[in-house]
């Protein structure tokens, strides 16, 4: 049980994409205790396991108050659009108008084996689909607009110099 160190843009683990979880190991059970440990702070909507340095396919979510996780996620499902401000760990202090599906449906399995389904809309749908991202090996800068992206590719170069 700990909190961990988040993984910031340019570090390779955040650009891999990540393995399945085969076996519910002690390992993956002390993962999910640092993954929700660590996303329990004002402010912090989701956290993947690569943003701790982890390659697996895990995330963990606290949403209004709701935290929880869920292992091997899948996006099942999309529609609508939303329009809307996105942070990210990862990216720290960068936050730009990014468009996402408005509802999402992920599923995956919990500690125990048995299926999980975590839906929503709204800035829960956006989490879903950042998440997963994440796992895919993408920030949501990659979702930006051309231009968007270099400038915001620059004010982080500027930022760690």
């Amino acid at each position: 049980m700990a909190i961990r160190e988040i993984r910031v843009v340019p570090d390779p683990v955040l650009r891999t994409k990540c393995d399945s979880i085969g076996e519910i190991t002690p390992a993956v059970r002390r993962l999910v205790q640092d993954l929700l440990d660590t996303v329990d702070d004002p402010g912090r909507a989701g956290l993947s396991a690569n943003q701790i340095g982890v390659s697996l396919r895990a995330f963990s979510y606290n949403i209004d108050g709701k935290i929880g996780y869920v292992l091997n996620p899948v996006l099942e499902e999309t529609r609508g659009e939303q329009y809307g401000d996105e942070g990210c760990l990862s990216v720290p202090g960068l936050w730009y108008k990014t468009k996402r599906a408005d509802y999402a449906r992920v599923r995956g399995i919990d500690l125990d084996g048995k299926e999980v389904v975590l839906e929503g809309d709204g800035i829960f749908g956006r989490m879903l689909q950042h998440e997963t991202d994440h796992l895919d090996g993408h920030v949501y800068l990659d979702r930006l607009e051309k231009d968007e992206r270099r400038a915001a590719m620059r004010r982080m170069r500027g930022a760690r110099s």
